[in-house]
């Protein structure tokens, strides 16, 4: 059967050759190992170039099943030649042939020894695009994608460049904030502006930022609201007598507070240190302000007594302050 399929890939006519591509992602993985050793790679590379959109699906589903749990597959795939034509697949007119595409990319950037390929190729450019796209599949599968590239110190200077970072704000704002696209998106972009000075200066100068994190902080999934409070805790270090007030100012305190009782255990401390950079107010503007920051001291006094863990009655206690914060 695989003889079959090699001899249909090099020599067959297209429906043969469509055949054999399709029949591909049935053998076993033991058995697609064996075929990218063969070198059938190389046909079916050959077969992205066609104008068939039938002949392409087909090469792309046969290339993802040989890329799958082999990392020597993903890189002889690249190896190959299929980059520059994966790329210009990004713009099919064929919305299936896109999906395919950027789900190939997504198992390439996977592979460490493809990732500095990928970037280099003006594929972020490119992925960038669909962000925003509306499909949600294709914006995780992008937002995946870029996250795999970004584990790559040397790539986040491209990364940055692509315009990524407005996008996945402008993502996260229009977003569910505990979807699943939602929190992969500040995922990322706290991935990104941890590993580049430029990216959280660039992040916390985009108007509405501090806005939008401050949202996640209060709506978000449990992980969401740890990588937005530790997008802002980053902002707010950076630069605390610029970003102290305007974080203030969006309200973040209520939010902050309750995520210091019941956040994870990275998202409690995270909001703990900014709280210590957010607080000790030296000019109230009004008697309600005033009340309002001896009530955050109360609040931090009980957290800080009882460390981890609050007991129940303080708990109950401790919400109903911060409740207080909302009224």
């Amino acid at each position: 059967m695989e003889k079959v399929v090699v001899e249909n890939l090099w020599n067959g006519d297209r429906d043969a050759q469509i055949q054999a591509a399709m029949e591909l992602s049935r053998f076993s993985s033991k058995q697609r190992h064996k075929l990218g050793e063969s070198g059938v790679l190389v046909p079916l590379v050959s077969m992205l170039h066609s104008e068939d959109y039938e002949a392409i699906e087909a090469s792309l589903c046969a290339l993802l099943s040989l890329a799958f749990g082999s990392e020597r597959n993903k890189r002889r795939i690249i190896k190959c030649g299929a980059l520059p034509v994966l790329l210009n697949h990004l713009h099919s007119q064929s919305q299936t042939v896109v999906q395919l595409t950027v789900a190939a990319m997504l198992t390439l950037s996977s592979c460490k020894a493809n990732k500095v390929a990928i970037a280099s190729s003006g594929a972020l450019q490119h992925l960038a695009e669909f962000v925003n796209s509306g499909d949600i599949q294709l914006q995780l599968d992008v937002v995946a994608t870029i996250h795999n590239l970004s584990t790559c110190e040397e790539i986040v200077p491209l990364i940055v460049a692509s315009g990524i970072i407005l996008s996945l704000l402008e993502l996260v704002h229009n977003s569910v904030k505990s979807s699943p696209l939602g929190e992969k998106a500040i995922g990322l972009l706290e991935n990104i502006v941890s590993s580049s000075e430029s990216a959280l200066c660039e992040a916390a100068s985009v108007g509405g930022a501090i806005r939008i994190l401050v949202e996640t902080i209060e709506d978000g999934s449990s992980l969401g609201k740890e990588h937005a409070v530790g997008i802002l805790f980053l902002i707010c270090q950076s630069c605390r007598e610029k970003y102290r007030g305007l974080i203030l100012r969006e309200g973040v305190m209520p939010g902050l507070l309750q995520l210091s009782i019941d956040g994870t255990r990275r998202a409690k401390n995270m909001a703990r240190e900014l709280l210590l950079l957010l607080r000790d107010y030296s000019d109230y503007s009004s008697r309600q302000k005033q009340m309002n920051h001896e009530l955050i001291e109360r609040i931090m006094e009980e957290i800080d007594a009882d460390g981890e863990k609050l007991a129940d009655a303080k708990l109950r206690l401790v919400e109903e302050m911060i409740a207080k914060l909302n009224t």
